[in-house]
């Protein structure tokens, strides 16, 4: 089977996050070769050293690629929009010209299934596939339609499986900043607002109950499909649980029903490659 290759972006605080994730990718994707590449403005080489070591133990690759500020020294950046925002939806231009796709995560995912039937999706020519959190109703989605003026679900930003020849062709970092410049009052999730508002229409939708489920929502998974989206089937089906939000299961008083279940994997990391306990 080829090598997956995965993306992340991060700053140096969420270094146990990444190990945490890249220990839950181990345990439930067995016998699957992933080359990890780690977008970054300048973590030191003495905090990647434990997810080196990590890597080299499960026998991934592991690609640190330091980004220039140069890079971005034409992009409107402030403390609430800063340059590495622009990381993910740069990434065609960022990564190895060599790969045509990658699939992107953010750090505060547990990836509890086999990941390869994502990795395997036809794009249909699409930029990226990424899924919609509707919540407990369509409500947030018209606002954020209005918002934006856009005419399709408001995609969260934190799966991605992104097709980087399409990406390099049709993705311009002027017109990415401009947007930004025009419209920085407006933007509320500044790089996930970007996204739908310029590619939107060039996503292929994903279903978020199995891609990117939103941890803080097991009631609404489960009443909104009749019951059948219970503990069971979420353990079964979901590949991706996705601990959305300003609450993280690392934090203190984390109340909603997966939290267990992550620092059941973070004790596993803290177990077998050294990381600190939370």
């Amino acid at each position: 089977m080829d090598t997956i290759p995965l993306l992340v972006s991060l700053d140096q605080a969420y270094l146990p996050q990444l190990q945490v994730l890249l220990t839950s990718l181990y345990w439930n994707n067995p016998g699957e070769q992933f080359a990890i590449y780690l977008l970054h403005s300048g973590i030191p080489a003495p905090a990647l050293a434990p997810v080196v070591r990590q890597c080299e133990h499960l026998a991934y690759q592991f690609h640190p690629i330091f980004v220039e500020d140069r890079l971005f020294a034409d992009a409107p950046t402030t403390k609430q929009y800063p340059k590495e925002m622009y990381y993910r939806l740069l990434a065609g231009s960022l990564l190895p010209r060599q790969l045509n796709r990658i699939l992107y995560l953010d750090p505060d995912i547990l990836v509890i299934n086999p990941l390869r039937p994502l990795w395997e999706m036809d794009l249909e020519g699409r930029l990226f596939a990424a899924a919609a959190h509707t919540g407990k109703t369509d409500l947030a989605n018209q606002v954020n339609r209005v918002r934006l003026g856009t005419d399709h679900d408001y995609y969260n930003s934190g799966v991605l499986l992104m097709n980087l020849e399409a990406c390099r062709r049709e993705i311009s970092t002027d017109h990415i900043f401009r947007f930004v410049a025009e419209h920085e009052r407006e933007l509320l999730l500044p790089d996930q607002d970007i996204l739908n508002a310029l590619y939107g229409s060039r996503i292929l939708p994903l279903d978020d109950a199995v891609w990117n489920y939103d941890a803080r929502n097991y009631n609404t998974y489960r009443i909104a499909s009749g019951g059948i989206y219970d503990m069971k089937w979420v353990m079964q089906h979901t590949a991706i649980l996705h601990f959305c939000g300003k609450a993280k299961p690392w934090k203190p008083g984390y109340l909603y029903r997966f939290g267990g279940l992550y620092l059941h994997y973070a004790h596993l990391t803290s177990q077998y490659f050294g990381m600190e306990e939370f």
